[in-house]
């Protein structure tokens, strides 16, 4: 994997990934859960159609059903899929994690119970890197703790420092294989222990970085202040990624901070749901105003659902659980968010980010009430407040 960083406003970012595919993927980027492998109520076709350039996988899931090795006698997980595009599996660490009384770890790895039949599975460094390896993604992640919050900074220490020599042994196992690994920063709500995960992380050279360990149940204000520490001592010539965030304020704080990479389960679990993203925020369908109403969802949106169906519609398919609901919310979500990150890209390109936050923020919906923690103890640069006021 090859990034080019094609132009900065402030510490936002943009760029490339290229990957030996010759496929490539824009950045900043919001990728696409698909956690067994599909993006629930999506084709690839519709899926490409969002805008989505990269979708994330679960390795988990996928080495519990149906198991890595039937993905790797169908040619992989793009040809098993039928997703062309790139594509990243994570280690399944966070999962290990949301297990809590059903797993047992040691420096080994994690013992655990399958939540599908209760055998008791082994998932260790290498193990990870293996079913990671026959997935055949072209990004793949270091196994990781994942901490719970809170935790004391002794936890946070000895978690932190196992996750560090757990990096190296799936460094060791990746060997000379072609997909990137991307090290994962861990130290809980510590600056300091972030700050030694990451000159550990860097000294071993990954292609790429994920900040990891948070969205765990902290408050937004010490997630965001737990990103803007750790982004400016992250290697600057490579791609930086923040896993499992978030709302469309969270990707607009990510990218205004450095992050380059995101992924999230809320635009198309909340679709599955009928919470809907807009340029009036966010909209449940489910509820009454919207039975007899003939306007589009957003008319500032250019989606297939936007553009060919009512809110009386898509309530009426909310209230009867059809299928094809799922299928329009979600193409929706997806394409607001990537019509967001598109948005970002091309005003980093400009140079004019900062001075378009207030449209940007408009346009997507996002309450300026809800945007003062953008700022809350940090003196940003330009000062995203004033910006706003």
């Amino acid at each position: 994997m090859h990034h080019t960083l094609h132009a900065t406003c402030g510490p936002a970012r943009c760029g490339q990934l290229k990957f030996p595919s010759h496929k490539t993927v824009e950045t900043p980027t919001f990728m696409a859960v698909g956690t067994y492998g599909t993006v629930k109520g999506l084709t690839p076709a519709q899926l490409a159609d969002t805008g989505t350039e990269i979708m994330l996988c679960n390795t988990f899931h996928m080495m519990l059903r149906p198991g890595e090795q039937i993905v790797a006698d169908q040619g992989g997980l793009h040809r098993f899929t039928g997703w062309g595009q790139p594509m990243l599996t994570d280690s399944g660490g966070f999962q290990v994690f949301s297990l809590a009384e059903k797993r047992t770890i040691d420096e080994a790895g994690v013992t655990f119970a399958s939540p599908i039949d209760g055998r008791s599975i082994s998932l260790s460094p290498e193990r990870a890197i293996q079913v990671q390896q026959a997935l055949g993604a072209d990004i793949i992640m270091c196994f990781d703790e994942c901490l719970a919050y809170p935790s004391t900074e002794t936890e946070a220490q000895h978690s932190m420092e196992r996750s560090m020599r757990w990096a190296k042994r799936c460094q060791i196992e990746h060997s000379a294989h072609p997909s990137a690994l991307f090290g994962i920063i861990q130290g809980g709500f510590s600056t300091p222990l972030r700050r030694q995960s990451t000159e550990i992380l860097t000294d071993m050279d990954f292609p790429g970085y994920a900040i990891g360990g948070l969205s765990v149940g902290e408050p937004k204000p010490l997630m965001y202040e737990m990103i803007r520490s750790i982004t400016p001592m992250m290697p600057e010539d490579k791609p930086r990624y923040l896993m499992g965030v978030g709302t469309p304020e969270d990707l607009l704080y990510g990218v205004l901070h450095g992050i380059d990479m995101f992924d999230c389960v809320m635009p198309t679990r909340n679709a599955r749901n009928g919470h809907l993203f807009t340029s009036q925020g966010i909209i449940k369908i489910r509820n009454s105003q919207y039975k007899n109403d003939p306007t589009p969802l957003d008319p500032q949106c250019g989606c297939y659902t936007c553009t060919h169906t009512s809110k009386a519609y898509l309530h009426h398919l909310q209230k009867t659980k059809a299928m094809l609901g799922s299928t329009l919310n979600s193409l929706h979500n997806l394409s607001f968010y990537q019509t967001l990150m598109r948005t970002l890209r091309q005003h980093i390109q400009n140079g004019s980010l900062f001075e378009q936050i207030p449209h940007i923020a408009q346009r997507f919906g996002i309450n300026p009430s809800r945007c003062m923690h953008l700022d809350k103890m940090h003196s940003a640069r330009p000062n995203f407040l004033a910006i706003l006021n």
